[in-house]
């Protein structure tokens, strides 16, 4: 009779006597059978061995060592062969180390950049410091609209009686597309091992090693190869190349020179710009519409926030040239949405087809301002608020 009343019984009684009985049992039972350690309690088991062989292990250990420097100093020399230089990387953790300075006593006071790409690299911190005596606390973010940080800087009562310069790049904007949206989420929940492993790469890596960047990691090279064919119905996409470089712990930044140097490769980057804006000519345009609505509903409600403790917002529309701005102007038109945005807000704006020392700047690929116009950029945009921003109104003055 079944001891159990499990509906799973083995069909071979062999196995049942093997589970109840005596090693010895069943030793008798299968001869090939191998003993395990429970079979013999309170016996010591010996400890397997294996004879190492006899070769010169340091001379193997120094010959793979020497191969590893040789592969990793062909990789370093190909990547600076090809333009890139040592930087710091733009991680969510610097931007953590950036976003906590508020929170811990400087945020009364701050002057705050958030937007996408184009604040991040157009406006230059040390020409800002320089005019203004104060650096700001850069917190734009590539590819991202800016809606998360302004409401989250709305939100933060150890941000006040200070100044935030609001980027907007109109596809992202006002499509709330937040490619690297998580950088909050990460920034709350950020471990100690998380902060020290950033303070270690930023001190002793990436000041050294140009290809430690994700561009020129070897699975992303690989991936971006032609070779690899499309599965059917697929649409080929290439992925936004390296247009940056970090320059400093606080993430002053500026567009690649490599941009202004190679054509080849600011040809690149506008035809990965033109899948974008294939991408968003597709999406409804009644769909498009809510989705502007909803983004400024929300920069509404955030900079009433801020208007509370003081802290005066501007919106500053960054230049962009050619397609770039030919597709901005067709899906995102100005009455539309700057319009609009400064009306429902009530804050003052600059936009760069307002004021002439604005225009008249090259951008490589359509979007970012060269290295030596992002300086004169940042210059003027300084003299526009200074000069005609109504401490009344606060609204800037057309000329």
């Amino acid at each position: 009779m079944p001891l159990s009343t499990s509906s799973f019984e083995p069909a071979n009684s062999d196995l049942v006597v093997e589970r109840s009985a005596s090693a010895e049992a069943r030793i008798a039972l299968r001869p090939d059978l191998r003993l395990t350690a429970a079979d013999r309690p309170g016996i010591a088991q010996p400890v397997p061995e294996r004879d190492v062989p006899d070769r010169r292990w340091g001379a193997i250990m120094l010959a793979a060592l020497i191969m590893t420097l040789l592969m990793l100093g062909a990789w370093e020399w190909h990547w600076r062969a090809f333009g890139v230089e040592p930087s710091i990387a733009n991680t969510d953790a610097l931007w953590a180390t950036q976003r906590r300075r508020i929170d811990h006593g400087e945020g009364s006071g701050a002057i705050v950049l958030i937007g996408s790409s184009r604040m991040l690299f157009d406006l230059q911190l040390p020409v800002w410091q320089k005019l203004s005596g104060k650096r700001p606390i850069q917190l734009a973010m590539e590819g991202t609209s800016p809606m998360f940080a302004l409401e989250d800087l709305a939100d933060d009562p150890n941000f006040r009686n200070g100044r935030l310069l609001v980027g907007v790049a109109p596809d992202l904007f006002f499509s709330g597309f937040a490619f690297r949206g998580g950088v909050l989420k990460y920034t709350r929940k950020q471990s100690p091992s998380q902060r020290v492993g950033q303070w270690l790469s930023m001190h002793f890596v990436e000041p050294f090693l140009a290809f430690d960047d994700p561009d020129y990691a070897l699975p992303t090279v690989l991936e971006r190869q032609d070779w690899w064919p499309a599965r059917p119905g697929m649409r080929a996409a290439k992925p936004v190349r390296k247009l940056m470089v970090v320059v400093d712990e606080d993430r002053a930044s500026h567009i690649w020179d490599k941009l202004e140097k190679d054509p080849a490769y600011a040809a690149l980057a506008q035809s990965i710009w033109a899948q974008h804006f294939t991408l968003l000519r597709d999406m409804p345009a009644q769909a498009l519409q809510k989705t502007t609505d909803e983004q400024i509903r929300r920069a509404s409600i955030a900079v009433a926030k801020l208007r509370r403790r003081n802290v005066q917002v501007i919106f500053v529309r960054t230049p962009s040239a050619g397609g770039y701005l030919a597709f901005e102007d067709e899906l995102f038109p100005r009455a539309k949405t700057w319009d609009v945005l400064l009306a429902k807000t009530g804050a003052p704006g600059v936009h760069f087809q307002d004021h002439p020392e604005l225009e008249r700047f090259w951008l490589p690929e359509w979007s970012h301002l060269a290295v030596r116009d992002a300086v004169r950029f940042t210059d003027a945009l300084y003299q526009i608020i200074q000069r005609d921003v109504d401490p009344r109104t606060r609204r800037i003055a057309k000329r």
